[in-house]
């Protein structure tokens, strides 16, 4: 069978499932205040939960000479459907689509490049384990190793364009937000459970047309799960992780509203080098846009450099991208068109010079951001 065939195969069941079995957030548990998160169990799949992610990016410099800096982004994605009782589950029982999302940004040759996959779930091709920390779309997997999962161990794509890499946590998980969720809007349930691994040291290979190069650098890890996080008055968000040279990390997020106006449940988390961390409310930071990029392929027309400022924290930020174009048009997949790539940084923290790398995340610039698929 041909890998177009296969393709619109998988469409046609896509749609078929989504007829038979709609995204309801009612069959699925919420976020709710009180969350005592466990490691490493919070690693693993939490079915309960309609939406799940699990995101890694990272900045990679070549072991060789010549060889250059790298960007990139895994991230798997699961999306629950309506639940059957555990006795009416067989092995062709679909409870879940999975989704993965694989980019990698050769800042050094200014080159963008991206691979998705989708799955079904039945008979063991794609799935998230609830009693370990492994997900995996067919041979595209996420697996923690060792003791207290010590390792991540990334494998996506193949010997043209993919990764193998190998992520040591060098601090504990982050949980953002306040008394155990993350809030994205008014109301009870309008939030989700997240946390971050701010650096993870890591080493591995990518494969590029052909190329093998072997690298180190530093990653990020995300993990997030929830059921019902945004309003419909809400149409997008702009979503930046940052890793300044002095070893202070910083996650920040702002959701546009359909008039323009950032809503107040918008916020961030500092992360201290000692490991220390304090939520940032809307309030105590601001993000003003600089340039703009208009993609010929969506027509979406993307922030493309900005200033962030943290006033309390004398911190003033300014962030470019490493190449304009990182846009993912994702019609194979989650059907989502966003930009995601590495960013550079610069300015002040305190009065004093200060720089780093980061990642940036735009959605429902395109087209308004959906809550389903």
């Amino acid at each position: 069978m041909t890998h177009l065939r296969q393709k619109k195969i998988a469409f046609f069941i896509l749609g078929l499932l989504l007829i038979c079995f709609p995204l309801s957030a009612e069959d699925f548990k919420r976020a709710f205040p009180g969350r005592a998160f466990s490691f490493p169990q919070d690693h693993y799949a939490h079915p309960e939960f309609k939406t799940e992610w699990w995101y890694y990016s990272g900045h990679l410099q070549s072991l060789e000479k010549n060889q250059g800096t790298f960007g990139y982004q895994l991230t798997f994605f699961r999306t629950g459907l309506k639940r059957e009782g555990k006795n009416q589950r067989s092995k062709w029982s679909i409870q879940d689509l999975y989704f993965a999302h694989l980019a990698i940004t050769d800042e050094t040759r200014k080159n963008f490049e991206y691979r998705e996959r989708m799955s079904r779930g039945s008979l063991g091709e794609a799935g998230a384990s609830e009693k370990s920390f492994r997900i995996w779309i067919e041979d595209w997997s996420i697996e923690g190793k060792g003791p207290a999962i010590r390792n991540h161990v990334l494998k996506a794509g193949d010997g043209n364009f993919g990764i193998e890499l190998v992520l040591t946590p060098a601090g504990d998980p982050v949980i953002h937000g306040q008394n155990g969720i993350s809030q994205k809007a008014e109301g009870d349930g309008h939030a989700s459970h997240y946390y971050s691994i701010t650096r993870l040291k890591t080493e591995g290979r990518l494969f590029l047309k052909g190329r093998e190069v072997s690298v180190h650098g530093v990653s990020w890890m995300d993990h997030e799960f929830g059921s019902n996080q945004l309003q419909d008055d809400q149409v997008g968000w702009d979503w930046f992780s940052i890793q300044l040279d002095q070893g202070t990390d910083l996650m920040i997020y702002q959701i546009r509203r359909r008039d323009g106006r950032i809503d107040p449940y918008s916020s961030g988390t500092i992360i201290f080098p000692d490991g220390k961390h304090q939520h940032l409310s809307s309030k105590e930071f601001r993000i003003d846009v600089l340039e703009k990029w208009r993609s010929r392929k969506s027509d979406g027309n993307y922030p493309s450099r900005w200033v962030l400022r943290v006033p309390g924290l004398g911190m003033d930020l300014t962030l470019v991208p490493t190449v304009k174009d990182q846009e993912l048009i994702t019609k194979e997949s989650t059907r989502v068109t966003y930009w995601e790539g590495s960013v550079r940084i610069e300015g002040t923290c305190e009065k004093n010079p200060c720089k780093g790398m980061g990642y940036a995340e735009l959605t429902g610039y395109a087209k308004p951001f959906s809550k389903g698929i």
